[in-house]
């Protein structure tokens, strides 16, 4: 059985894909290529002096472009597994979504496979007879794309070896990170809980972990079917099947009806990872994997450990001054209809300075930052957040 999907989840699931860069190259060139073709009888372009005197010399140019291509794609596809399998065993396994997200990796891709096809197309178009007229616009732009490629891949050995330097890698977890606080955490406080009796409890159809809530849909389904709806997990969380998932309520003045379990199937996405979308705490959670990591016996990374803390401390800054999440969708008249709770502030400072902290043991280093990033927390914090941050405070 298939994992329950939002709309919105496949979208980000396409759209973030590594396959939509390459697929929209690979198809603009065979396009391109069959017109190209189409269009050449009409076009007398000044371009024969640069191009092979016949049919023969083309076939040899294009079989050429065609075979160096191959090899590039090759080529590159290696490089990229062997930066993932770096990635994955020197800082964490959870870091690769970047580098399978890397917009100039993706492209570079699409541009050899894009040469690879036009060259194809454009070989299959070739007239047999010397005396019949070359696609002359098509071999032009053929070598045009092969010095793209040329330039495509000098550029990729100079961005891989960048990307692939820790502190670009955390420091793009932070941006991230940091996206995610602006749009998901509230500069002001919201209510926590719905009260209303609950009459319905929807069950998990798969284990998994939560990764986001289309809330809007939750409240057309509140709505319609006279409730108010909690969602249960928060982004983050893994459930297993049939553990509660959405709780309904019984609203003050309502005769609540049953939720239809095929519709609610689409409101909440379960998946096999955890993701950046509505999860506050994925990149705190890289981030301390990173240094737990890097301090590890094996590694015994200090100075890549404090650049990964140094990182969380912003992210844990910014969420001291706000209080802890939620998402709400409310009525026109002010009634809360959907609420779905998020991970506390609490527990982002759990995971990142007592993990960090245990796994740092006697390292003085770590753990004088890790003194200083909760002096610091606690002049800035909201009321509700000092109590945590107090029992973590250093003494003497």
């Amino acid at each position: 059985m298939s994992r329950p999907r939002t709309a919105a989840a496949r979208l980000a699931e396409i759209r973030q894909g590594f396959w939509l860069i390459p697929a929209l190259f690979a198809a603009s060139a065979v396009v391109v290529a069959v017109g190209l073709s189409v269009l050449e009888l009409r076009l007398r372009l000044p371009v024969g002096s640069i191009l092979p005197s016949g049919p023969a010399g083309a076939r040899s140019l294009l079989s050429s472009i065609i075979t160096a291509m191959i090899s590039f794609t090759a080529l590159v596809f290696s490089i990229t597994v062997v930066a993932l399998q770096l990635a994955s065993s020197q800082y964490s396994p959870r870091v690769l979504r970047t580098f399978l997200q890397d917009r100039v990796i993706q492209s570079t891709l699409g541009t050899f496979v894009a040469t690879f096809l036009f060259a194809m197309v454009v070989l299959a178009a070739l007239p047999a007879r010397d005396s019949e007229r070359l696609p002359e616009l098509s071999l032009a732009v053929s070598m045009s794309l092969v010095l793209a490629s040329t330039a495509m891949f000098i550029y990729y050995l100079h961005h891989i070896t960048s990307v692939m330097r820790v502190s670009h890698i955390i420091a793009a977890i932070g941006v991230q990170s940091r996206r995610t606080i602006d749009r998901y955490v509230p500069d002001r406080e919201e209510p926590t809980r719905i009260s209303g009796e609950v009459v319905q409890v929807v069950l998990a159809a798969a284990a998994g972990l939560v990764t986001s809530a289309d809330l809007a849909l939750l409240a057309g389904l509140a709505r319609e079917h006279d409730c108010a709806i909690t969602v249960v997990p928060v982004p983050g969380d893994f459930v297993v099947a049939g553990a509660p998932l959405l709780h309904c309520h019984r609203m003050p003045s309502g005769r609540p009806r049953p939720l239809p379990a095929e519709r609610v199937a689409h409101s909440v996405t379960i998946d096999v990872e955890r993701t950046p979308g509505q999860d506050v705490g994925f990149g705190l959670r890289q981030l301390a994997d990173i240094a737990t990591r890097a301090l590890s016996p094996a590694s015994s990374d200090v100075t890549t450990a404090v650049r990964a803390v140094q990182e969380a401390h912003d992210l844990l800054r910014r969420l001291a001054t706000r209080p802890d999440p939620v998402g709400i969708v409310r009525d026109d008249d002010g009634t809360v209809r959907v609420l779905a709770n998020r991970s506390t502030f609490a527990g982002h400072l759990a995971m990142t300075i007592d993990e960090i902290r245990n796994a740092a043991g006697g390292e003085p280093r770590i753990n004088r930052l890790l003194d200083t990033i909760v002096t610091d927390l606690d002049s800035v914090a909201l009321p509700i957040h000092r109590p945590a941050i107090r029992r973590r405070l250093p003494t003497g």
